[in-house]
């Protein structure tokens, strides 16, 4: 692994997703030597995408050119309704459709998906991920997933970030 690699984290909010990002930030930032940046997807106010939009949007174009500029993520999010957060879904709506290829923010980048939910955010971490590799994106197969009965974990986050960083 060189030193040349950016790693953005992306949180669905500013919540405790927000925290676990980063939390995870300073584990990265600690332990290795790759550039970390924090996006909180609420910050960019993205309308709802919708057919026939006008999709020549300067806030959707430069958060495309944050995961162009980008290795690798670790995407922060909670469940909702059985699946992925609609602030979620629609900036990933909004990068695919401002770049050449639909694919080209995410094809061949390494992915690491975590959760603070209500409960234990399966759904969401299974789905995210189906998501994902359809859009290329190679994903570690270890999650992390945090709510009310179980905290960030330290050690398994570390094992799960080493993961990451192998496929770098």
């Amino acid at each position: 692994m060189t030193n040349n690699k950016n790693l953005l984290l992306v949180s669905s909010g500013g919540g405790k997703n927000f925290k676990l990002a980063n939390s995870l930030k300073k584990l990265v930032d600690s332990a290795y030597p790759i550039s970390t940046k924090i996006i909180n997807l609420e910050l960019y106010n993205l309308p709802l995408y919708k057919p026939g939009i006008n999709t020549d949007n300067k806030v959707a174009k430069g958060l495309s050119q944050e995961f162009e500029n980008s290795n690798a993520f670790i995407f922060c999010a909670p469940e909702y309704n059985g699946g992925s957060p609609p602030i979620l879904t629609n900036a990933i709506t909004w990068i695919s459709i401002t770049t050449n290829n639909w694919r080209d923010c995410f094809s061949g980048k390494i992915a690491l998906i975590g959760t603070n939910s209500g409960g234990d955010g399966l759904r969401f971490l299974a789905s995210f991920r189906s998501q994902l590799e359809y859009l290329g994106t190679i994903v570690v197969p270890k999650t992390i997933s945090v709510n009310d009965k179980k905290e960030f974990n330290q050690d398994s986050a570390k094992r799960s970030l080493q993961s990451l960083i192998d496929l770098l």
